[in-house]
């Protein structure tokens, strides 16, 4: 729970940035909800007394000034460890396909929104999943921060439907289609980064490999999506010409 955020919007698993503070006030937060919410109203309404004191929280904690910052374990790291790098660059991703969205139309490219939303939680569950290293993370955490195998197979399925509808690649395209397919190009190609990091984490033993499966899957999907947008729009895809 984040006192910045929709009370309805509940995750077991913080930001990696979060004080130590901060993520006792969210497990006691959770473990409230857990006793006593029956339904989403009953459960917001709980998180909303629990954060409603006289004492705002704010956004800043100053923890992290001599460049450190916790974990989901509670683990101080530098913030130039790999798994901040890995964090950082799902962040990104998850910025640009925002960014994105806010390039659609939504009567041509809904169900692209919708599949993309769902996409951005998925990759705040990868980070739980990422600030939460394998080695030394208790079982309760690991449980909370597993990454389903379904979502990859999800995407896949999402990739198909458009392929199915879309002109066969014969050449090699440039970044172009239009706002929406540009947009989505640049998220694909910070998509690459990601999975370079994030699968360093791996390497390390820290994470799962469905982690990095999925994030890899989604290059596919974003590429397959830009296709897709500018197809909708009517717009020529730049094909790539070899100069002399």
């Amino acid at each position: 729970v984040n006192a910045r955020f929709p009370p309805g919007l509940v995750s077991l698993a913080p930001p990696p940035e979060m004080s130590l503070v901060r993520l006792a006030l969210q497990r006691a937060a959770a473990r409230s909800l857990s006793h006593c919410a029956r339904t989403p109203a009953v459960a917001a309404a709980s998180v909303h007394r629990s954060y409603s004191s006289d004492k705002r929280i704010r956004i800043y904690t100053r923890t992290g000034d001599k460049g450190s910052t916790s974990l989901f374990t509670g683990e101080r790291r530098p913030k130039t460890d790999i798994v901040f790098e890995a964090l950082g660059s799902t962040d990104e991703l998850s910025s640009w396909l925002g960014f994105a969205i806010a390039h659609a139309q939504p009567d041509k490219h809904g169900e692209i929104c919708e599949q993309i939303k769902q996409i951005q939680c998925i990759l705040q569950d990868i980070g739980s999943h990422v600030a939460t290293p394998r080695r030394s993370a208790n079982q309760m955490k690991k449980d909370q921060t597993m990454v389903p195998s379904g979502h990859t197979e999800m995407l896949e399925e999402w990739i198909d439907a458009m392929d199915d509808e879309l002109p066969p690649l014969r050449n090699f395209i440039l970044p172009s289609g239009g706002q929406l397919a540009s947009a989505l190009h640049c998220a694909r190609t910070v998509c690459r980064r990601a999975e370079r990091r994030v699968f360093a984490v791996v390497e390390n033993h820290d994470a799962d490999e469905a982690s990095v499966k999925f994030i890899n899957r989604l290059s596919d999907y974003l590429f397959t999506a830009a296709r897709y947008a500018a197809m909708k729009e009517g717009q020529a895809e730049t094909v790539y010409k070899k100069q002399p």
